[in-house]
């Protein structure tokens, strides 16, 4: 027997359907409930790579844990990773298998892919009580509704009721609401089972009049109107926004333990991946974290960190091109703190031999490492174990380009030559005993008097603000009328609101 099942959509991208779908998971589990996440079709530059060597979104390996679970290709069987304005990486059940433009994607490519999401949503269905689904952009895409296969193209063909998430703290939910059920067409329209408010700011009273008459207009209920809360927005799918300068990553609230803090300065290379690797630091009392796009923005950074890219070349020409090559040069003859992940080590070379990802052949790298970079077609997935700085480090491998090292101190399977450190592995820094000797020998290199904390799990963080997403649906959701939901589909006899889907 199949387990139950849930769509969580929403208005627009951004909308919180990875927070609120993990939200729903922590809360379920919590309950006894065994539950699985699954999203179709991830577009996503924040990816991870499970026990098995699978590729799969950062959202839905952060929704399995919410889970208590380890995750799996099965819950995200297509990865899109853009590799600029007009193509993607197809990873198909976590193996990349092909590049194409968004007209061969959704001209064909998308609707045969349809069997082997239903073919993986069925199995966690036939392992689990229930799998809680998550959209992608809106479900009133009209221009891509004949082919969709992740928003009610898998709810029909499933059965599935659906949830919409509004954001309020944009305006318009309103409209976004009542203009997202009426652009679908009769079928569709029978599954959006409701609505779910997120970021409100201020007094529900005020609000609910609003939902009454959105009931009233279109026959169907809101489930819950989630508070704004600071700090939630964990492991992003689609990156940062475009303007970039002063971006701040949220940092832990507590004082620094030494005397000063620690400055983080983030290069925002174009196509930026798992650039979640940061979360870590930004974790540590007194470290702050900011992306930076120019290179006066370096001078008071005590660490520089070049974090991974989908387009290690571009990457270059934009360091180049903005002036930060040379401050980055400039900075490691100086002896001062860099620290490069995956792409962000492979720039630092001599050269990048690349007839894989950008197709440009031999191009000079920054200069710094004695490290040359080959892109292989098959690319390198893993999950390495290793040691560095006297710590026991985890992290997770996710590259085409294969590095031969000519000299310099090893490092995690990269090297480091004075204060430039080079790495492939993503997410050594959550190993806490790491991060904390790393952040150690920054701070005696930049002569700053800051002290990590000793106490600062990076794990237990992540569980704490699970938690706090399962608090949030179980103290502002009616989790009653949620599981029925889950269980039993959505109501019968919701009303059609025209004008419904174009013909």
């Amino acid at each position: 027997m199949s387990g139950g099942g849930l769509l969580v959509a929403g208005t627009t991208s951004d909308a919180g359907k990875s927070v609120v779908t993990a939200g729903i998971c922590r809360w379920l589990v919590r309950q006894g409930v065994k539950v699985a996440p699954f999203k179709a079709q991830n577009m996503s530059l924040n990816s991870f790579v499970t026990r098995e060597g699978a590729e799969i979104g950062r959202a839905q390996a952060m929704q399995a844990q919410a889970c208590r679970i380890e995750p799996t290709a099965l819950m995200n069987p297509v990865l899109l990773k853009p590799g600029g304005e007009q193509s993607s990486q197809v990873v198909l059940m976590g193996r990349p298998v092909g590049e194409l433009s968004a007209r061969g994607y959704h001209g064909g490519r998308q609707q045969k892919l349809l069997g082997t999401v239903l073919d993986c949503l069925a199995e966690l269905r036939g392992t689990y009580d229930a799998v809680i689904c998550e959209g992608a952009g809106s479900p009133a895409e009209i221009n891509l509704r004949r082919t969709d296969i992740v928003n009610m193209g898998i709810a029909r063909n499933a059965g599935l009721p659906v949830l919409v998430v509004g954001d309020i703290d944009r305006g318009g939910v309103f409209a976004s609401f009542f203009g997202t059920v009426a652009l679908l067409s009769p079928e569709d329209q029978a599954l959006v089972a409701g609505f779910l408010v997120n970021k409100f700011r201020g007094d529900v009273s005020l609000l609910e009049p609003g939902l009454d008459m959105l009931h009233g207009l279109t026959g169907r209920r809101t489930y819950g109107v989630l508070p704004f809360r600071h700090g939630l927005g964990i492991d992003e799918e689609d990156g940062l926004r475009v303007s970039l300068r002063g971006t701040v990553r949220e940092s832990n609230t507590a004082p620094p333990v030494g005397e000063d803090v620690l400055r983080v300065a983030v290069c925002a290379i174009p196509l930026m991946s798992n650039f979640t690797d940061v979360d870590a630091l930004a974790a540590e009392p007194g470290v702050v974290v900011r992306f930076v796009d120019r290179p006066e923005e370096l001078a008071d950074a005590d660490l520089v960190v070049i974090p991974g890219t989908r387009g290690t070349v571009r990457a270059l020409e934009w360091l180049h091109e903005r002036g930060l090559a040379d401050a980055l040069r400039r900075r490691a003859a100086e002896q001062r703190p860099i620290l490069g992940v995956c792409g962000g080590f492979q720039v630092l070379g001599e050269h990048i031999e690349d007839e894989v990802e950008s197709r440009r052949g031999h191009v000079p790298g920054l200069g710094v490492l004695p490290v040359r970079v080959r892109f292989a077609r098959e690319k390198t997935l893993t999950r390495p174990v290793g040691e560095a700085l006297g710590e026991r480090v985890e992290g997770y491998e996710i590259h085409h380009g294969v590095a031969s090292l000519s000299g310099g101190e090893p490092f995690l399977d990269g090297c480091r030559v004075g204060q430039t450190w080079g790495t492939h592995w993503h997410g050594s820094l959550e190993s806490d005993g790491f991060r904390r000797a790393f952040l150690r020998e920054v701070a005696a290199a930049a002569g700053r008097r800051f002290v990590p904390a000793g106490d600062t799990s990076f794990a237990a963080l992540r569980e704490e603000q699970l938690d706090r997403l399962g608090d949030l649906i179980e103290q502002h959701a009616d989790t009653d009328a949620l599981w029925r939901l889950i269980e039993s589909g959505a109501p019968q006899g919701l009303p059609f609101i025209p004008p419904g889907a174009p013909a």
